[in-house]
């Protein structure tokens, strides 16, 4: 069974659990739905926060009747529990709250039921439901969304390979690429597994190398890292490393290759200070957190949200993608373009199988997998690449 087919029975049982713990109908409502998007940080900031409330603008300039307010935590992590708390206990401003990253899912689960004619949504993390001691009374009045970071950085793989085997200046004539991790945590192996399969779909000989940095914010180690990864012959590096990464980009312009962004579309945002480097970033890996909250409001204002329960958000929701940029169009060849396009749809279609780090997730039609095992370990495919390959 394909994966697309797997996750809409889940969410057929999803529904048909939530109505049993009182998901609200479909709202044929006079009054405005009032959300409160609560953000552990300050907007501005050209990623996830600055994503979700493209995903709240998206709503009014489309005419929901909603009443949005977003409130800003600040950057001190000291502050983000009781701001929440704050935020949580002001029943009247809000219907519906937004909770967004993986920092914050504690803080929220643990309120939740003390607001049970409330509802909540968080988002890039899921609460523990089946964990008494952080989700008390099971957290039935929160959706969780994750987004499927295994598959957009399939995506990103098959851009990589591709690249590898153009003639894009710069590139070397060996098949070699890179991946720069901000730490040996699963979800960070969940995004290189990813790219390892499909470079290796268009490239059986491919050669991926993989460094973690030990940390998010050291652009000097990020660089470090990058750099030797250039002088060992790497085309093209994929950066997952939160702020270190900003140091691949570094290493990108100074050396004359390329690198993949992460999350947002990163080489947009550097194009604004930074021009020349941005050129270096060919595409970014993204987690479309504003398509997947106007999707949730949506659902919610129909009565279809699953609450209770965790939804991971892939290529088929629009959960995830590559960005396409003006960059990406001008330095890509038509051939690859068309190649990226046609592996999301067979990814979409079920012909083509991903593979994960996360073992629960393969009751959702994954592959399991493990970091750099190689080309040769993995799953066969009916996908034909050889069709878009250039003479």
């Amino acid at each position: 069974m394909s994966r697309s087919k797997l996750l809409s029975l889940a969410l057929l049982l999803a529904l048909t659990v939530t109505a049993l713990v009182g998901i609200p109908a479909a709202t044929a409502q006079d009054e405005p739905l009032k959300i409160v998007n609560v953000v552990n940080g300050v907007l501005g900031d050209k990623s996830f926060f600055d994503s979700s409330q493209r995903g709240m603008d998206r709503l009014i300039d489309e005419g929901y009747n909603v009443e949005i307010n977003t409130i800003e935590l600040g950057i001190d992590p000291a502050n983000w529990e009781s701001g929440l708390a704050d935020a949580m206990a002001d029943t009247d401003a809000y219907d519906l709250m937004i909770v967004g990253t993986f920092q914050m899912g504690e803080y929220l689960a643990k309120r939740v039921h003390l607001y049970p004619d409330k509802y909540f949504i968080m988002y890039d993390d899921s609460v523990r439901y089946d964990e008494p001691e952080f989700c008390v009374e099971g957290c039935v009045n929160v959706y969780s969304v994750t987004y499927a970071q295994n598959e957009g950085s399939f995506l990103a793989g098959v851009y990589a390979g591709a690249i590898t085997r153009s003639d894009l200046e710069g590139i070397n004539p060996e098949h070699i690429i890179g991946a720069v991790g901000g730490q040996d945590i699963p979800v960070i192996n969940d995004f290189i597994a990813g790219y390892e399969q499909g470079a290796c779909l268009v490239n059986p000989d491919t050669q991926l190398l993989i460094q973690y940095a030990g940390g998010w914010n050291d652009p000097a180690k990020g660089k470090e890292i990058a750099l030797a990864m250039y002088e060992q012959k790497a085309d093209i590096v994929f950066q997952i490393a939160g702020g270190t990464g900003v140091g691949v980009f570094e290493a990108a312009q100074e050396q004359g290759r390329y690198a993949i962004g992460v999350d947002s579309d990163q080489a947009t945002i550097i194009g604004e200070t930074n021009p020349d480097q941005a050129q270096y970033v060919l595409t970014s890996m993204l987690k479309n957190v504003d398509n997947s909250l106007y999707r949730a409001v949506d659902l919610f204002l129909k009565g279809e949200l699953p609450f209770g329960e965790s939804e991971v958000l892939g290529i088929a929701e629009g959960g995830v993608g590559l960005a396409e940029n003006d960059i990406y169009e001008d330095n890509s060849p038509e051939w690859v373009l068309d190649l990226v396009d046609a592996a999301a749809d067979a990814v979409d279609e079920g012909t083509i199988t991903i593979v994960t780090v996360f073992e629960d997730r393969v009751d959702l039609g994954y592959i399991l997998a493990t970091v750099g095992q190689g080309c040769e370990a993995m799953p066969e495919t009916d996908f034909d690449v050889s069709e878009f390959l250039p003479e």
